[in-house]
């Protein structure tokens, strides 16, 4: 008895001892810029400092605070965001429901581009969505040039309504694939009573997805949140809302220089990057039980 007990105490100690490894891998990074948010200049170039400075100091945050106009900025990142996140939820979940419920010629054709949109690199087709938007003439029906889209928030509305946004294809093979499950007998039951498919589908279906739905806001938040490849790209010296985080963060080594010291810029920038993170951190805090039951309740219905 005191053998298998002991035996069952030193895998318990072995399996413990790989996941602190491997957490230790995934958070080294974030461990890192963390120490390094407090360190000051000199302790950079002290051979005794590694991870734990020698003098805190929060000088760091207050030159990314200001240099970010730290509250403008995240406001506006929390608007687009939850803007972007809201179209594609609304058209995603359109789209899903229509590939799940919806029998048409074609319909397994058009599903199988959807997910070969999720093998497509966005770097390929940045340029066409770049020409489409900077000389948008709404498929010809604007005179030459057309408009110009560029430095403007609509290119990320119109592909969100559109569904055709950044990570669209794996929510509607989500969307599609929870409503695929629901039991049929719900939409007949409404038939009978003599609701219409759209009905149906506002007052029966949608009631039920909400843990699929939350997951797709969630993940669509984040990506949204963390785009910087079309961010920079589509509204870079637009309009005020185009100051978000991820632009304010990555753009002070370029604005300080030539002034400051490359290492010490690489200590703002961690500070910046933490700074940007932060709200997600605190979402995730918040979010934490419903995203958890949700994705539970997904992997059992959906």
């Amino acid at each position: 008895m005191n053998t298998r007990r002991l035996q069952r105490l030193t895998w318990s100690l072995i399996r413990g001892m790989i996941v602190i490894s491997i957490c230790f891998v995934i958070l080294r990074p974030v461990l890192t810029k963390l120490a390094s948010s407090f360190m000051t200049e000199w302790d950079i170039w002290d051979q005794t400092v590694r991870w734990v400075p020698r003098s805190f100091s929060l000088e760091n945050y207050r030159a990314m605070f200001e240099f970010m106009r730290y509250p403008q900025a995240a406001l506006n990142s929390l608007l687009f965001s939850f803007t972007i996140a809201t179209a594609q939820l609304v058209s995603c979940t359109i789209v899903g429901y229509g590939f799940a419920r919806f029998r048409f010629r074609g319909s397994s054709f058009l599903f199988g581009l959807v997910i070969f949109t999720l093998l497509v690199p966005p770097q390929i087709i940045v340029l066409p969505l770049y020409l489409n938007f900077r000389f948008f003439t709404i498929w010809g029906l604007l005179p030459e040039p057309g408009l110009d889209l560029i430095g403007t928030f609509w290119p990320f509305v119109l592909m969100a309504l559109s569904a055709t946004g950044l990570k669209n294809g794996l929510f509607i093979y989500i969307l599609r694939q929870f409503f695929k499950n629901m039991p049929k007998s719900l939409e007949e039951a409404a038939y009978i009573d003599g609701a219409g498919s759209f009905k149906t589908f506002l007052t029966v279906m949608l009631p039920g997805a909400i843990p699929a739905l939350v997951i797709v806001f969630l993940f669509a938040f984040v990506w949204q949140w963390n785009d910087y490849f079309f961010t920079s790209i589509f509204m870079r010296n637009g309009t005020m809302l185009a100051h978000t985080l991820d632009i304010a963060a990555e753009s002070y080594a370029h604005a300080m220089g030539t002034t400051l010291t490359g290492q010490y810029i690489s200590l703002l920038n961690n500070t910046g990057m933490l700074m940007f993170i932060a709200p997600l951190l605190l979402l995730y805090a918040v979010m934490q039980r419903y995203f958890v039951e949700s994705v539970e309740r997904t992997g059992i219905i959906g």
